[in-house]
């Protein structure tokens, strides 16, 4: 199991759903419940890891969280399992 969803690196420990659900129902090993439910990615307007990013400093900066702050946090987005594999 991952420490941190593989699709916006949040830690899955965070996650108030526990992760995200395959399409079984069963919880996923590698996704947060924000980004994958019943066994698909929820956010059709994220196609690519620099999507992501932009996606997530957003909400990091809603959040309060200053610009290079959030920078830091998803920098290693692109190295994650659902951006690399495609």
């Amino acid at each position: 199991m991952s420490k941190f969803c593989q699709s916006c690196g949040m830690p899955l420990k965070k996650d108030p759903e526990g992760g995200g659900t395959n399409a079984d129902g069963s919880k996923s090993p590698d996704y947060c419940s924000y980004c994958f439910r019943h066994g698909a990615f929820t956010a059709a307007e994220i196609r690519t890891a620099a999507d992501m990013q932009r996606f997530c400093m957003g909400k990091l900066k809603e959040k309060g969280m200053p610009t290079f702050m959030a920078w830091f946090f998803t920098r290693r987005i692109p190295r994650l399992k659902r951006w690399k594999t495609g």
